[in-house]
């Protein structure tokens, strides 16, 4: 199977109070291409990060109710957009995408059999996706945040890093280098202008960070 893009949807996005009109632009863009939506925690990881550092339930516990709350967050997508599909393992995502249907994945069911990533809070739903990616045959990996894209430091954004730049330092998961395979095309884009995801499906460049 061959997906165009799995697009990582940061959860820090849920505060703006246009997501279904960003999801509605996702939706018209999974018409034309193959898209695979990745949610983050957002909020409902950080409930378990205040959870965990009040009673300790320890580090796979931890790792587990952090990937339901990636499945939380697909529910509340897939409840904000009629043309979304919820989906949890390949064989759900070809049927969404063949549809046209922007599939959202609720990862918890493909991960628990799988168990792929190291278990800690320096691996988030950026690795996963990473990982997503490469399972799925994506041509692209899209992180989409509540940045620009990565910045230099003096507000402008860089066209290109290394995926070990330390630039990447707070944008991404520590353990996101070593889950990116090598070669693999990835983009670190704002989740605010679906518009610069369109045009990077459609023309392979846009505003935003490729990391090498």
């Amino acid at each position: 199977m061959t997906v165009d893009a799995v697009v990582k949807l940061g959860g820090s996005l849920l505060s703006d109070a246009r997501m279904k009109e960003r999801l509605d632009a996702l939706g018209s863009m999974a018409e034309r291409h193959r898209l695979v939506v990745v949610p983050g925690g957002g909020p409902f990881a950080d409930a378990v990060r205040e959870a965990s550092a009040r009673h300790h339930p320890g580090t796979g516990a931890a790792h587990w109710m952090a990937i339901l709350a990636m499945d939380q967050h697909a529910h509340l997508l897939c409840g904000l957009s009629d043309s979304s599909r919820l989906v949890r393992a390949p064989p759900e995502v070809e049927e969404a995408v063949t549809a046209g249907e922007l599939a959202v994945l609720a990862p918890y069911a493909w991960l628990r059999e799988a168990d792929p990533l190291p278990h800690g809070w320096h691996v988030t739903s950026d690795s996963l996706a990473a990982w997503v990616a490469a399972r799925l045959g994506a041509k692209l990996l899209v992180l989409l945040k509540s940045v620009e894209g990565v910045s230099d430091g003096q507000g402008e954004v860089l066209p290109e890093v290394d995926r070990r730049s330390p630039e990447l330092v707070g944008i991404v998961d520590e353990h996101f280098a070593l889950a990116l395979e090598p070669g693999f095309d990835c983009w670190i884009l704002s989740g605010r202008h679906p518009e610069r995801l369109a045009a990077l499906l459609s023309e392979g460049r846009t505003r935003g960070t490729r990391v090498r």
